[in-house]
Protein backbone atom coordinates (compact mmCIF):
# COMPACT_ATOMS: atom_id res chain seq x y z
CA UNK A 1 0.00 0.00 0.00
CA UNK A 2 1.49 3.37 -1.01
CA UNK A 3 1.35 6.53 1.07
CA UNK A 4 -1.67 7.88 -0.83
CA UNK A 5 -3.67 4.69 -0.35
CA UNK A 6 -2.73 4.59 3.33
CA UNK A 7 -3.92 8.20 3.77
CA UNK A 8 -7.26 7.37 2.10
CA UNK A 9 -7.68 4.36 4.39
CA UNK A 10 -7.00 6.51 7.46
CA UNK A 11 -9.56 9.09 6.32
CA UNK A 12 -12.08 6.33 5.69
CA UNK A 13 -11.53 4.86 9.15
CA UNK A 14 -11.89 8.28 10.78
CA UNK A 15 -15.03 8.96 8.74
CA UNK A 16 -16.45 5.60 9.80
CA UNK A 17 -16.01 6.49 13.47
CA UNK A 18 -17.54 9.91 12.82
CA UNK A 19 -20.65 8.28 11.33
CA UNK A 20 -20.85 5.88 14.29
CA UNK A 21 -20.78 8.88 16.62
CA UNK A 22 -23.46 10.66 14.58
CA UNK A 23 -25.71 7.60 14.67
CA UNK A 24 -25.14 7.05 18.39
CA UNK A 25 -26.05 10.65 19.20
CA UNK A 26 -29.11 10.54 16.96
CA UNK A 27 -30.99 8.26 19.36
CA UNK A 28 -30.92 10.95 22.06
CA UNK A 29 -31.26 13.94 19.73
CA UNK A 30 -34.32 12.46 18.03
CA UNK A 31 -36.04 11.90 21.36
CA UNK A 32 -35.39 15.56 22.19
CA UNK A 33 -37.08 16.52 18.91
CA UNK A 34 -40.15 14.56 20.01
CA UNK A 35 -40.47 16.82 23.05
CA UNK A 36 -41.28 19.74 20.73
CA UNK A 37 -42.93 18.08 17.71
CA UNK A 38 -44.10 14.70 19.00
CA UNK A 39 -43.39 11.54 16.99
CA UNK A 40 -46.17 12.24 14.50
CA UNK A 41 -44.99 15.80 13.94
CA UNK A 42 -41.48 14.49 13.42
CA UNK A 43 -42.72 12.03 10.79
CA UNK A 44 -44.55 14.80 8.94
CA UNK A 45 -41.50 17.05 8.89
CA UNK A 46 -39.31 14.18 7.82
CA UNK A 47 -41.69 13.36 4.95
CA UNK A 48 -41.34 16.97 3.76
CA UNK A 49 -37.55 17.14 4.01
CA UNK A 50 -36.45 13.69 2.86
CA UNK A 51 -37.80 13.95 -0.73
CA UNK A 52 -35.83 17.19 -1.14
CA UNK A 53 -32.69 15.31 -0.08
CA UNK A 54 -33.58 12.44 -2.42
CA UNK A 55 -34.01 14.72 -5.42
CA UNK A 56 -30.71 16.41 -4.59
CA UNK A 57 -28.93 13.06 -4.46
CA UNK A 58 -30.44 11.89 -7.74
CA UNK A 59 -29.47 15.17 -9.42
CA UNK A 60 -25.92 14.93 -8.06
CA UNK A 61 -25.61 11.37 -9.37
CA UNK A 62 -27.32 12.35 -12.65
CA UNK A 63 -29.84 9.59 -12.15
CA UNK A 64 -33.50 9.57 -13.30
CA UNK A 65 -35.82 11.33 -10.87
CA UNK A 66 -38.49 8.72 -11.50
CA UNK A 67 -37.98 4.94 -11.82
CA UNK A 68 -37.94 3.38 -15.27
CA UNK A 69 -38.64 -0.17 -14.23
CA UNK A 70 -40.27 -3.34 -15.47
CA UNK A 71 -43.61 -4.36 -13.98
CA UNK A 72 -41.87 -6.93 -11.76
CA UNK A 73 -39.37 -4.37 -10.49
CA UNK A 74 -42.17 -1.91 -9.81
CA UNK A 75 -43.91 -4.52 -7.65
CA UNK A 76 -40.68 -5.09 -5.75
CA UNK A 77 -40.07 -1.38 -5.28
CA UNK A 78 -43.59 -0.77 -3.98
CA UNK A 79 -43.37 -3.73 -1.60
CA UNK A 80 -39.97 -2.56 -0.35
CA UNK A 81 -41.28 0.98 0.10
CA UNK A 82 -44.23 -0.24 2.16
CA UNK A 83 -41.96 -2.32 4.38
CA UNK A 84 -39.05 0.10 4.79
CA UNK A 85 -39.68 3.84 4.32
CA UNK A 86 -43.28 3.46 5.53
CA UNK A 87 -43.51 0.54 7.98
CA UNK A 88 -40.02 0.56 9.42
CA UNK A 89 -39.84 4.34 9.76
CA UNK A 90 -43.18 4.56 11.58
CA UNK A 91 -42.28 1.69 13.91
CA UNK A 92 -38.83 2.98 14.78
CA UNK A 93 -40.15 6.50 15.37
CA UNK A 94 -42.79 5.45 17.87
CA UNK A 95 -40.65 2.66 19.32
CA UNK A 96 -37.86 5.10 20.14
CA UNK A 97 -40.40 7.55 21.54
CA UNK A 98 -41.59 4.95 24.04
CA UNK A 99 -38.21 3.32 24.68
CA UNK A 100 -34.84 4.80 25.68
CA UNK A 101 -31.84 5.80 23.53
CA UNK A 102 -29.55 3.00 24.73
CA UNK A 103 -32.18 0.27 24.51
CA UNK A 104 -33.24 1.47 21.07
CA UNK A 105 -29.67 1.51 19.77
CA UNK A 106 -28.96 -1.95 21.12
CA UNK A 107 -32.07 -3.50 19.57
CA UNK A 108 -31.26 -1.81 16.25
CA UNK A 109 -27.80 -3.41 16.41
CA UNK A 110 -29.50 -6.82 16.21
CA UNK A 111 -30.39 -6.18 12.56
CA UNK A 112 -27.95 -8.77 11.16
CA UNK A 113 -29.42 -11.45 13.43
CA UNK A 114 -32.97 -10.65 12.30
CA UNK A 115 -31.88 -10.73 8.66
CA UNK A 116 -30.30 -14.13 9.13
CA UNK A 117 -33.37 -15.45 10.94
CA UNK A 118 -35.71 -14.25 8.19
CA UNK A 119 -33.49 -15.77 5.51
CA UNK A 120 -33.79 -19.09 7.33
CA UNK A 121 -37.58 -18.84 7.64
CA UNK A 122 -38.32 -17.40 4.18
CA UNK A 123 -35.73 -19.03 1.97
CA UNK A 124 -34.58 -22.05 3.91
CA UNK A 125 -31.01 -20.81 4.29
CA UNK A 126 -29.20 -23.30 6.50
CA UNK A 127 -27.59 -21.99 9.68
CA UNK A 128 -24.30 -23.28 10.99
CA UNK A 129 -24.04 -24.17 14.65
CA UNK A 130 -22.30 -20.88 15.37
CA UNK A 131 -24.96 -18.89 13.55
CA UNK A 132 -27.79 -20.62 15.40
CA UNK A 133 -26.04 -20.04 18.72
CA UNK A 134 -25.55 -16.38 17.85
CA UNK A 135 -29.23 -15.91 17.04
CA UNK A 136 -30.28 -17.50 20.32
CA UNK A 137 -27.71 -15.47 22.26
CA UNK A 138 -28.78 -12.16 20.69
CA UNK A 139 -32.47 -12.80 21.34
CA UNK A 140 -31.70 -13.84 24.92
CA UNK A 141 -29.81 -10.55 25.36
CA UNK A 142 -32.80 -8.55 24.14
CA UNK A 143 -35.06 -10.44 26.57
CA UNK A 144 -32.66 -9.64 29.40
CA UNK A 145 -32.69 -6.00 28.36
CA UNK A 146 -36.48 -5.94 28.47
CA UNK A 147 -36.61 -7.81 31.78
CA UNK A 148 -34.86 -4.86 33.41
CA UNK A 149 -37.80 -2.64 32.49
CA UNK A 150 -40.40 -5.27 33.33
CA UNK A 151 -38.81 -5.69 36.76
CA UNK A 152 -39.26 -1.95 37.25
CA UNK A 153 -42.87 -2.17 35.97
CA UNK A 154 -42.01 0.22 33.12
CA UNK A 155 -44.66 -1.00 30.70
CA UNK A 156 -44.27 1.97 28.35
CA UNK A 157 -40.54 1.38 27.80
CA UNK A 158 -41.03 -2.38 27.48
CA UNK A 159 -43.67 -1.81 24.84
CA UNK A 160 -41.30 0.58 23.10
CA UNK A 161 -38.63 -2.12 23.02
CA UNK A 162 -41.10 -4.54 21.41
CA UNK A 163 -41.99 -1.95 18.77
CA UNK A 164 -38.27 -1.35 18.16
CA UNK A 165 -37.81 -5.09 17.68
CA UNK A 166 -40.65 -5.08 15.16
CA UNK A 167 -38.93 -2.16 13.42
CA UNK A 168 -35.69 -4.13 13.17
CA UNK A 169 -37.55 -7.12 11.72
CA UNK A 170 -39.20 -4.80 9.20
CA UNK A 171 -35.83 -3.41 8.16
CA UNK A 172 -34.37 -6.90 7.88
CA UNK A 173 -37.27 -7.87 5.60
CA UNK A 174 -36.77 -4.66 3.61
CA UNK A 175 -33.08 -5.54 3.18
CA UNK A 176 -33.94 -8.98 1.80
CA UNK A 177 -36.61 -7.64 -0.57
CA UNK A 178 -34.70 -4.63 -1.86
CA UNK A 179 -31.18 -6.08 -2.28
CA UNK A 180 -31.72 -7.62 -5.76
CA UNK A 181 -33.42 -4.42 -6.95
CA UNK A 182 -30.58 -2.27 -5.60
CA UNK A 183 -28.05 -4.52 -7.32
CA UNK A 184 -29.74 -3.88 -10.66
CA UNK A 185 -30.49 -0.16 -10.35
CA UNK A 186 -28.18 1.19 -7.63
CA UNK A 187 -28.67 1.46 -3.89
CA UNK A 188 -28.81 5.27 -3.82
CA UNK A 189 -31.33 5.36 -6.64
CA UNK A 190 -33.65 2.78 -5.09
CA UNK A 191 -33.45 4.50 -1.71
CA UNK A 192 -34.25 7.88 -3.26
CA UNK A 193 -37.15 6.55 -5.32
CA UNK A 194 -38.58 4.90 -2.20
CA UNK A 195 -38.42 8.23 -0.36
CA UNK A 196 -40.30 9.99 -3.15
CA UNK A 197 -42.96 7.28 -3.41
CA UNK A 198 -43.51 7.03 0.36
CA UNK A 199 -43.70 10.78 1.01
CA UNK A 200 -47.38 11.38 0.04
CA UNK A 201 -48.61 8.51 2.22
CA UNK A 202 -46.46 9.56 5.18
CA UNK A 203 -47.67 13.15 4.85
CA UNK A 204 -51.29 12.00 4.77
CA UNK A 205 -50.96 9.65 7.75
CA UNK A 206 -49.04 12.11 9.92
CA UNK A 207 -51.02 15.24 8.96
CA UNK A 208 -53.40 15.08 11.99
CA UNK A 209 -50.43 14.88 14.37
CA UNK A 210 -48.69 17.70 12.50
CA UNK A 211 -51.66 20.00 13.19
CA UNK A 212 -50.97 19.54 16.91
CA UNK A 213 -47.19 19.70 16.66
CA UNK A 214 -46.84 23.41 17.39
CA UNK A 215 -44.11 24.03 14.83
CA UNK A 216 -44.46 27.81 15.16
CA UNK A 217 -43.84 27.70 18.90
CA UNK A 218 -40.90 25.28 18.71
CA UNK A 219 -37.56 26.80 19.74
CA UNK A 220 -34.77 27.14 17.20
CA UNK A 221 -32.88 24.39 19.04
CA UNK A 222 -35.68 21.93 18.22
CA UNK A 223 -35.54 22.84 14.54
CA UNK A 224 -31.75 22.51 14.55
CA UNK A 225 -32.02 19.09 16.20
CA UNK A 226 -34.64 18.02 13.67
CA UNK A 227 -32.53 19.11 10.69
CA UNK A 228 -29.45 17.48 12.21
CA UNK A 229 -31.25 14.17 12.77
CA UNK A 230 -32.82 13.95 9.32
CA UNK A 231 -30.15 15.52 7.11
CA UNK A 232 -26.80 15.16 8.88
CA UNK A 233 -27.17 11.94 10.85
CA UNK A 234 -29.59 10.29 8.47
CA UNK A 235 -29.01 11.33 4.90
CA UNK A 236 -25.38 12.50 4.95
CA UNK A 237 -24.47 9.73 7.38
CA UNK A 238 -25.77 7.10 4.97
CA UNK A 239 -23.77 8.59 2.07
CA UNK A 240 -20.58 8.73 4.15
CA UNK A 241 -21.09 5.17 5.38
CA UNK A 242 -21.50 3.95 1.82
CA UNK A 243 -18.19 5.59 0.89
CA UNK A 244 -16.46 4.07 3.91
CA UNK A 245 -17.77 0.61 3.00
CA UNK A 246 -16.63 1.02 -0.59
CA UNK A 247 -13.18 2.23 0.49
CA UNK A 248 -12.41 -0.14 3.37
CA UNK A 249 -14.69 -3.08 2.53
CA UNK A 250 -17.69 -4.29 4.51
CA UNK A 251 -15.67 -6.85 6.49
CA UNK A 252 -13.36 -4.17 7.91
CA UNK A 253 -16.07 -1.54 8.39
CA UNK A 254 -18.90 -3.58 9.94
CA UNK A 255 -17.19 -4.03 13.37
CA UNK A 256 -17.36 -0.25 13.84
CA UNK A 257 -21.12 -0.64 14.31
CA UNK A 258 -20.52 -2.33 17.66
CA UNK A 259 -19.54 1.10 18.90
CA UNK A 260 -23.02 2.57 18.35
CA UNK A 261 -24.82 1.15 21.45
CA UNK A 262 -22.04 1.94 23.98
CA UNK A 263 -21.65 5.47 22.62
CA UNK A 264 -25.42 5.93 22.54
CA UNK A 265 -25.56 4.82 26.18
CA UNK A 266 -22.84 7.24 27.26
CA UNK A 267 -24.46 10.14 25.41
CA UNK A 268 -27.89 9.31 26.86
CA UNK A 269 -26.48 9.05 30.38
CA UNK A 270 -24.69 12.40 30.11
CA UNK A 271 -27.55 14.32 28.47
CA UNK A 272 -30.91 12.84 29.47
CA UNK A 273 -29.89 10.83 32.52
CA UNK A 274 -30.63 7.32 31.24
CA UNK A 275 -29.76 4.80 33.96
CA UNK A 276 -28.20 1.36 33.58
CA UNK A 277 -29.08 -1.49 35.89
CA UNK A 278 -27.23 -4.83 36.02
CA UNK A 279 -29.80 -6.66 33.87
CA UNK A 280 -29.67 -3.92 31.26
CA UNK A 281 -25.89 -4.06 31.01
CA UNK A 282 -25.87 -7.86 31.02
CA UNK A 283 -28.52 -7.96 28.29
CA UNK A 284 -26.51 -5.49 26.20
CA UNK A 285 -23.37 -7.57 26.47
CA UNK A 286 -25.14 -10.83 25.64
CA UNK A 287 -26.99 -9.32 22.67
CA UNK A 288 -23.85 -7.79 21.14
CA UNK A 289 -21.98 -11.06 21.67
CA UNK A 290 -24.74 -12.87 19.79
CA UNK A 291 -24.57 -10.41 16.89
CA UNK A 292 -20.81 -10.77 16.74
CA UNK A 293 -21.06 -14.57 16.79
CA UNK A 294 -23.52 -14.71 13.89
CA UNK A 295 -21.28 -12.49 11.78
CA UNK A 296 -18.08 -14.32 12.71
CA UNK A 297 -19.77 -17.60 11.84
CA UNK A 298 -20.61 -16.33 8.36
CA UNK A 299 -24.09 -14.93 8.86
CA UNK A 300 -25.99 -12.43 6.79
CA UNK A 301 -24.20 -9.28 5.74
CA UNK A 302 -24.38 -6.72 8.51
CA UNK A 303 -27.05 -4.09 8.15
CA UNK A 304 -26.11 -0.60 9.23
CA UNK A 305 -28.53 1.27 11.51
CA UNK A 306 -31.31 2.38 9.09
CA UNK A 307 -30.37 6.01 8.92
CA UNK A 308 -30.29 7.15 5.35
CA UNK A 309 -33.83 7.04 4.16
CA UNK A 310 -35.24 4.94 6.94
CA UNK A 311 -34.68 6.43 10.30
Amino acid sequence: MNALDAAVQRRAAATGWLVVLLWAAAFTVQKLVYESFGPGGYLFGRAVLMPVCALGLLAWRRSPWWPRLSAADWRTLLAATAIGPVGHVALVTYGLHWSTPFSGSLIMACGPVCTLLLLRLMRGVRLSGGQAAGVVLALAGVLLLMSDKLAAADVRASGGDLVMLAAVLAFALYTIVVTPLAARHGGAEVMSWSMLISAPLMLLVSAPAAQQAGYAQAPSSAWAAFAWTVVVSGFVGWILWSWVNATRGVARTAPLLYGVPPLAGVIAALTVGESFGPLKLLGAGVALAGVALTQKAGGAPPTAPPRGGHH
